[in-house]
């Protein structure tokens, strides 16, 4: 597993395990693809607020747009089946094509290329990419 977590890979998909639902158990209980994607950087120590994918699209203060041609390791990354925020997938950019993320679809975290994302109706519109601009508060709870 490279050196994370186990939860990293094995955490199951529980859409109403998001950022905003208030008291939640441990990440290792289930996770949305937001609340997911914000574990993940807190392990690099990069925290986000409880943030709904159109909250994170808007938010300024603690957050940057990214180009696509200049994303980087960590950017979240943001898609979905139109031009709209609301409701939209996040995950994290790892590498050069390749996104670590959590949905239902496959029911654990997987990686998948901009291939993948494209080949889904609910994805295919890459939105664009947020960077955390700075450690923003004490890390979601895992």
């Amino acid at each position: 597993m490279g050196g994370w977590p186990e939860w990293v890979w094995t955490v199951p998909y529980v859409g109403a395990h998001h950022p905003a639902s208030g008291s939640l158990p441990t990440i290792n209980n289930g996770a949305n693809c937001q609340r997911y994607a914000y574990a993940v950087l807190a392990l690099f120590e990069l925290a986000v607020p409880p943030l709904r994918s159109s909250d994170l699209w808007e938010e300024q203060a603690l957050t940057r747009p990214v180009a696509p041609g200049h994303l980087a390791a960590l950017d979240l990354v943001l898609f979905n089946a139109d031009a709209e925020s609301w409701g939209a997938h996040v995950g994290v950019f790892m590498a050069p094509n390749q996104v670590l993320h959590l949905c239902q679809e496959v029911g654990t975290p997987a990686v998948w290329t901009w291939g993948d994302f494209a080949a889904r109706p609910g994805y295919a519109t890459f939105l664009g990419a947020k960077r955390v601009s700075a450690q923003t508060g004490p890390a979601p709870r895992r």
